[in-house]
C-alpha cells in the first residue's frame, strides 16, 4: 500500500480527543477492585481449555524508569529484592500448577520491566522451571520476551535464542539521544547498536523494533530519521507508539502533548512503513509480509491468558484479575514486598479484578477485534453470543457512520481513518458500570 490509496476521513468532533487512551485490555486495569471475597483459581479457571492458554510472566524490574512510563516496575533494584520476588515466583507457580491441574499453553510471553535484566543464570532457572511445571518449553510454542538495550547482552540473547525463544522486542523509542533525552531516557547511540546487531547476529524469527513519536523536539525528518535507521536492521516487526503523559510519571510535571503534533508523526510514521513493504496491522503494530507470524491457534477474544508475577493480568470468562497497581516507587515496592512474602497457599486465590458478565464480555470481544486489521468475525461473535454484534452494541452503528469501520463480507474492519482514531473509538463501548469504576480509580 503507497500513501496515495490512504484516504484521510473527516471524523465528527464529538468523537472526542484523538488521544485519549490505549486500551490494550478490556476493561482497564484501573476497573480492578478488590473482590468481596478471594476467588479459588480453580473456580475461576473452572470452564476454561487448559490447553489453550496464553502463558504471561511479569518481571517488574528495569534498570530505570523511563519518563514516559507507568507501567509497574521498579527501577534500579538490588539484587536481595530480586532474589526474594523470583522465589515467590516459584511459589506462585508451584500452587498455580497445584491449582489448575496441567496445563499446555500455546503462547509464552516474558514481560516486564526488562526481563532480561535477570541475566542469563535467572532467565534459564526459570525458563526450566516453567518448561518442567506448565509445560511451557518456548522450543515448542511461539514465546517471546522483552528487552532493553543495555541489558541485551551477547550472553542472554545466546540464551534466549538457544531456548527457541522466536520474537525479540527492543525499547528503543528513538535512534536521536536528545529525543530520547527529552523523554525522560538517557540512551548511548552506541550502547543501542551493539543491542541490534547482538540480537541480529542470533537466530530470532522475529525483531520488532518499538519507537516513539509525539516528543516536544521530535519534527517530521528527526522521526523519518529514526524510522530508517530502523529499517537498517530490517525488522519484521515494528510497533509505533504515540507519546502520552500520564499521572504520577517523570514527564507528569511538563505538559501535555499536543494531539496535531502526535498525529502529524502518525502519518508520516505510517505512510514511510507502507512504502518500504511493512504491513499495517493495527494503529501500532507494523509487520512484514511473508515472514514469521505469531500463531494463529491463540485467540485473544476467546482463550485465557495466566499471568504470573506482580502487575500480571490474567482472563478467563468468568473473571480479569492481577496484583493491585501502583506507579510510584513507593506504590510499586509495597506491593512487591507484600508479593515476595506471600506464602504458598495464598497463591491459590485471586483478590483483585473484576466479574465479566456477557454484557463486558461482548464489549471486550469487539474492542479486541476491530481495532485490527483482522477486524470483527459478524459470525464468531453470533455464534458466541447468540446476536449480532450491531445488534448487541449500537456503538458499532455510530463509528460506521463516522466511517470508522466498513463491513467485509462477513467481517466488520477499521478503515485508514479507524486505524488513525484507535485510541478514541474504546470509549465509546465502555459500560456504565465500568466508567464509574474509573471515575473513582486511585492508583498510587
Amino acid at each position: 500500500m503507497s500513501e496515495a490509496r490512504i484516504v484521510e476521513r473527516a471524523v465528527p468532533a464529538d468523537l472526542g480527543p484523538l488521544y485519549q487512551d490505549y486500551a490494550y485490555g478490556y476493561p482497564h486495569k484501573n476497573a480492578y477492585r478488590p473482590f468481596p471475597q478471594p476467588i479459588p483459581l480453580r473456580e475461576i479457571w473452572a470452564e476454561e481449555r487448559m490447553d489453550r492458554i496464553f502463558l504471561y510472566l511479569h518481571i517488574p524490574f528495569c534498570e530505570m524508569r523511563c519518563g514516559f512510563c507507568n507501567l509497574f516496575t521498579s527501577a534500579n533494584p538490588d539484587q536481595s529484592r530480586i532474589d526474594r520476588y523470583m522465589a515467590a515466583l516459584d511459589r506462585q507457580i508451584e500452587a498455580v500448577r497445584d491449582e489448575l491441574g496441567p496445563v499446555r499453553p500455546i503462547q509464552l510471553a516474558i514481560g516486564g520491566g526488562t526481563p532480561t535484566l535477570l541475566g542469563p543464570a535467572m532467565l534459564q532457572a526459570l525458563l526450566e522451571r516453567i518448561a518442567a511445571r506448565l509445560d511451557a518449553d518456548p522450543r515448542r510454542f511461539p514465546a517471546a520476551i522483552e528487552t532493553s538495550p543495555k541489558t541485551a547482552t551477547r550472553e542472554t540473547i545466546a540464551l534466549l535464542s538457544h531456548w527457541g525463544v522466536d520474537r525479540i522486542s527492543i525499547g528503543v523509542q528513538s535512534f536521536i539521544e536528545a529525543e530520547t533525552r527529552a523523554m525522560g531516557r538517557p540512551q548511548e547511540p552506541a550502547v543501542l547498536t551493539r543491542a541490534l546487531d547482538t540480537i541480529r547476529d542470533h537466530a530470532f524469527g522475529r525483531l520488532n523494533i518499538d519507537l516513539i513519536y509525539g516528543a516536544e523536539n521530535q519534527t517530521a525528518e528527526s522521526w523519518r530519521h529514526s524510522l530508517r535507521c530502523a529499517l537498517d536492521w530490517a525488522p519484521e516487526e515494528l510497533f509505533l507508539y504515540p507519546l502520552y503523559v500520564r499521572p504520577r510519571t517523570g514527564l507528569d510535571r511538563r505538559g501535555r502533548v499536543e494531539d496535531e503534533h502526535r498525529r502529524v508523526l502518525y502519518r508520516v510514521g505510517r505512510d514511510l512503513l507502507l512504502e518500504a513493504g511493512y504491513e499495517q496491522i493495527s494503529m501500532r503494530a507494523f509487520r512484514l509480509p511473508g515472514g514469521a507470524a505469531p500463531s494463529d491457534e491463540f485467540s485473544c477474544q476467546e482463550d485465557g491468558v495466566l499471568g504470573l508475577g506482580t502487575g500480571a493480568r490474567s482472563y478467563t470468562a468468568k473473571a480479569h484479575y492481577s496484583t493491585r497497581y501502583a506507579v510510584t516507587r513507593r506504590g510499586v515496592l509495597d506491593i512487591l514486598d507484600d508479593f515476595a512474602a506471600s506464602e504458598s497457599d495464598a497463591f491459590r486465590f485471586a483478590y483483585h479484578g473484576i466479574a465479566v458478565n456477557a454484557d463486558e464480555a461482548m464489549r471486550r470481544y469487539v474492542l479486541k477485534s476491530i481495532l485490527r486489521r483482522d477486524g470483527l468475525d459478524i459470525v464468531r461473535f453470533t455464534q458466541l453470543f447468540g446476536t449480532a454484534p450491531t445488534a448487541a452494541l449500537s456503538a458499532l452503528d455510530r463509528i460506521g457512520e463516522m466511517g470508522l469501520i466498513e463491513q467485509h463480507g462477513d467481517l466488520l474492519r477499521p478503515t485508514d481513518t479507524g486505524l488513525e482514531h484507535s485510541d478514541a473509538i474504546p470509549p465509546l463501548f465502555y459500560s456504565d458500570a465500568v466508567r464509574a469504576r474509573l471515575r473513582g480509580a486511585q492508583v498510587a
